[in-house]
C-alpha cells in the first residue's frame, strides 16, 4: 500500500494573486486576468479594453430614439437610487449594465464618464450588502478548480491555472439566474412547513393534539342536529 502525497507544513509567503474579472451571467462566460495588484491604474485600463471588445460584439445601437427618450431609458435606471451620479447632457444610446461593488475606485469621475460615453450604464451593489456577487461567486468556482489539491509555488502558478480553468469553463460555460433552481427548492420547502403559534419555529408536519380524558368525553357527547 502507497502512502498519501504529503505537502510542506511550512507556508512561505511569496506575494499576493489577484484576478480581475468580468462575468456574464446570462450566458456564463467569464473574462479574467491574474494580476498582482488590482489597483485603479490596472483594472480600469483592463476594464475598458474588455469592455470595449463585448461592445463590438454587440448589435449596432439605434439611431432612431429621441434624445428625450434615451434619456429616460438611463434614467429609469437611477430610479429609487439615494445617490445618483449626474448624467452628462448628451447621452449616447444605452447598450450595457455594468454591476460593480460599492467601492470608492469605480466612481472616480474618468471612470464613470467613460463608461457612459460608451453606453454603458454603471450600477452599484448596496453599500450594506454582505452578499457575494455573482463574479465573486465566479471567483471561488474558478479558485475552488484550479488549487484543489495543488502546491503553488508562485504567484504566477496560481494567476496561470485559474486562466486556464477559465478558458476551460469558457467552453461549456453554465449561465446563473437570479432566483434559479435553488430559490425554487426553498420556496417548496417553505410551503411544506407549518408555523408553531405565531413564533419563528416551524414543523414539516401537523402536530398531533393531546386530549385529556375529559376532553375526550365532551366530544363523544357532542350532538349534531
Amino acid at each position: 500500500m502507497g502512502e498519501a502525497t504529503r505537502r510542506p507544513a511550512t507556508y512561505l509567503r511569496h506575494g499576493t494573486a489577484k484576478l480581475l474579472t468580468l462575468f456574464h451571467p446570462a450566458s456564463g462566460q467569464v473574462r479574467v486576468q491574474g494580476v498582482t495588484s488590482s489597483r485603479n491604474a490596472v483594472l480600469h485600463p483592463w476594464l475598458q479594453q474588455e469592455l470595449s471588445a463585448v461592445l463590438a460584439g454587440l448589435p449596432e445601437p439605434s439611431t432612431t430614439l429621441k434624445a428625450d427618450t434615451t434619456r429616460q431609458l438611463w434614467q429609469s435606471w437611477q430610479q429609487g437610487l439615494t445617490v445618483r451620479f449626474t448624467l452628462p447632457q448628451q447621452l449616447p444610446p444605452l447598450r450595457m449594465l455594468l454591476i460593480l461593488d460599492n467601492l470608492t475606485g469605480h466612481k472616480s469621475p474618468d471612470f464613470v464618464l467613460w463608461l457612459v460615453t460608451n453606453g454603458i450604464m454603471p450600477l452599484y451593489t448596496p453599500l450594506s450588502g454582505s452578499w457575494l456577487n455573482m463574479a465573486e461567486s465566479m471567483q471561488h468556482i474558478l479558485a475552488q478548480r484550479a488549487l484543489a489539491g495543488q502546491y503553488p509555488q508562485s504567484p504566477e502558478d496560481i494567476m496561470r491555472w485559474l486562466e486556464a480553468v477559465a478558458r476551460v469553463w469558457n467552453q461549456n460555460p453554465t449561465p446563473f439566474e437570479w432566483q434559479g433552481k435553488r430559490a425554487d427548492r426553498r420556496r417548496r420547502s417553505r410551503l411544506r412547513r407549518r408555523t408553531l403559534a405565531g413564533s419563528g419555529a416551524c414543523v414539516r408536519r401537523p402536530v398531533r393534539r393531546s386530549y385529556t380524558k375529559l376532553q375526550k368525553w365532551q366530544r363523544s357527547c357532542q350532538m349534531t342536529h
